[in-house]
Formats: C-alpha cells, structure tokens, sequence
C-alpha cells in the first residue's frame, strides 16, 4: 500500500474553480491525489496543510536542541523539536510526496521554506561526522523508493525550462535540492501559469497541468 504526503503550502485557503480566489496550486494537487486514489483506492493519504498552519521557524534553542545527542536532551529539548519530530516522522513513513508549493516572488513561500527547516534534521534526516572520510554529510533517506512530486502556480510566465525567464525560477530547484540532500531524487514537477494575467491563456496553462497531473498520477500508480 502506499503511503502519500499530501503538503499544501498557499497562504490561499480555496481551491480555484471551486472558490473566490482559490489557490491553483491546491486545485492541482487535489487532482493528482484524486486521480492517485482512483488507482489504488487503498493507498493512505496523510496531509499537511503548512500554508494554513505554518511550521514554527527554526529558532536558536531549536539548533541548540537538534544538534544535542537524543541521549543528552532536556525536556525542553524535547518540546521544542516536538513539531519537527512530526513532520520528519510524516516524511519518513511516505513513499510518495506531493508538494504543493506556489511561487512566491521567485521561490517558495515562507511557509515551506519554515516546512523544509524543520525537516533537515541531523540525525534523522541527514548524517554528518566531521571526522568522516570524505563527505561529512550523507542522506539518511536514499534509496528507499521515495518519489516527489512538486505542483506549482506563477503569476508569469516562461519559468519551466528553456523559457524567458528560467533563470528566476526558486521554487523547483529549491525543492529539489533540498530533499535531495535527504536522498530523495526521483522527482517530477508540474505547473501553471499566467495567474496575474487570468485570461484564456490561464485558462490554458491549468488545462495542460491538470492534464499532466492525471497522467503523472496514472505513472506513478502503475
């Protein structure tokens, strides 16, 4: 059975279509789950909703507390990393991740950058020994099958690949690297444009999206 992450991260609380200014990037990720879950009606879905309910950002007793050997901690070491404990716990037991990350003047939004905080945990996450041969840090994560999928929104237009304005493009590259550095790579990406513009080319670029998440989802259910 496969286990999904469903993360939403728009400070938009609608879906659009559905809506008054509803969030694009949680109307694709729906999609694909919908459609994940008219495949395999027996996978289990776990979501998160940090656009709504932002992640504490990290703070100084929040490093001081992850970068203390779990042996050694306090209770208020234990309190303070509780929240991160449950996200990194959600990560750890999904085989897929479908990530709902709109741009936000070029990049992510805070929210999800707060998310993706909170789950680079040393220890958990990613290893690091000063006194390694080669590489202190490894991924704690790698090759355990697990697959993300980032679904994304732009007010503009030409942010994919070879388009005019690539190179503005924070969001997909962020993410990426970031869960990469846990070990998760087999990663696929879908989005929409021309949001600031909202005419029939909008109209358009949804269209081809929930296209492509249908059969991104059907892909992955195979």
């Amino acid at each position: 059975m496969t286990t999904i992450l469903h993360i939403d991260s728009s400070a938009r609380s609608g879906i659009s279509g559905k809506d008054p200014h509803g969030s694009h990037s949680r109307r694709l990720s729906e999609r694909f789950i919908r459609r994940f879950q008219a495949l395999q009606p027996d996978c289990e879905v776990v979501y998160r909703d940090v656009g709504i309910h932002s992640p504490k950002p990290v703070s100084g007793a929040w490093i001081h507390a992850a970068f203390t050997p779990e042996a050694q901690r306090e209770d208020w070491m234990r309190e303070v990393l509780r929240e991160s404990d449950e996200l990194v716990d959600e990560l750890i037991r999904a085989d897929l991740i479908v990530a709902g990350v709109p741009m936000y003047n070029f990049s992510m939004p805070a929210q999800f950058k707060a998310y993706i905080d909170n789950i680079v945990r040393v220890g958990r996450t990613f290893g690091f020994d000063r006194n390694r041969a080669g590489e202190p840090y490894w991924p704690l994560l790698a090759e355990q099958g697990k697959r993300l999928v980032i679904v994304s929104s732009r007010g503009d237009y030409g942010y994919g690949a070879g388009g005019r304005i690539e190179a503005r493009n924070h969001v997909e590259p962020a993410v990426r690297t970031a869960f990469a550095y846990l070990g998760i790579t087999d990663t696929y990406a879908i989005a929409a444009e021309y949001d600031e513009f909202g005419d029939e080319r909008l109209a358009q670029s949804l269209a081809h999206a929930e296209a492509e998440a249908d059969r991104l989802a059907e892909q992955l259910a195979a």
